[in-house]
């Protein structure tokens, strides 16, 4: 039986960018420190897994109670105040910029394929906020931007199989599979 039904798919497409390179930082401080490293670094480090805050160009995501990580522009300087405060607030600042890739997912069908491979309700995940978690095997970062804004930090060695999977998904999506 014929129909005449009009699908279109394209509008279902999502854009896949790489986002520019920025300064990554991996933070691990007491939650008795964090106080005084935040203010050091110009940033409210968050006290809720999930949440994040931003100033001055940089923002602070928190990861676990005393994990947090730290983005800013490349060329940043977060370093030397971190280390002016090391004797009063002891922590652990490492940088693995160059660890991370960030992917710039948006569109319509963006929690379609976000959904394909996380097994995290991302249609819940709240504005603003951004989580630890996986992307079939791989962990990543990800980070919801807006309604369908979203970043994925994934570790460089498992960037060709994301990449993959997310166009494989997007093929699948754009078909009405």
């Amino acid at each position: 039986m014929m129909t005449n039904q009009k699908h279109d798919f394209a509008a279902a497409a999502i854009r896949i960018e790489d986002a520019a390179p920025a300064l990554r930082l991996s933070l691990r401080v007491k939650p008795a420190h964090r106080e005084t490293l935040g203010r050091a670094l110009g940033l409210d480090l968050p006290t809720r897994v999930g949440l994040r805050a931003a100033a001055n160009g940089a923002e602070a995501l928190c990861l676990g109670p005393d994990e947090w990580l730290i983005t800013a522009p490349e060329g940043t300087d977060l370093a030397t105040p971190a280390r002016a405060v090391y004797a009063e607030a002891p922590h652990s600042l490492v940088d693995i910029s160059d660890r991370e890739i960030t992917l710039r997912l948006s569109g319509p069908a963006v929690l379609d394929v976000l959904a394909a491979c996380c097994p995290r309700n991302v249609a819940a995940m709240p504005l603003g906020g951004a989580a630890r978690t996986v992307f079939d095997s791989a962990t990543v970062i990800l980070w919801r931007d807006g309604p369908a804004d979203f970043r994925m930090d994934v570790w460089r060695s498992f960037l060709p199989h994301v990449r993959a999977l997310l166009a494989q998904v997007q093929d699948e999506v754009m078909a009405g599979l």
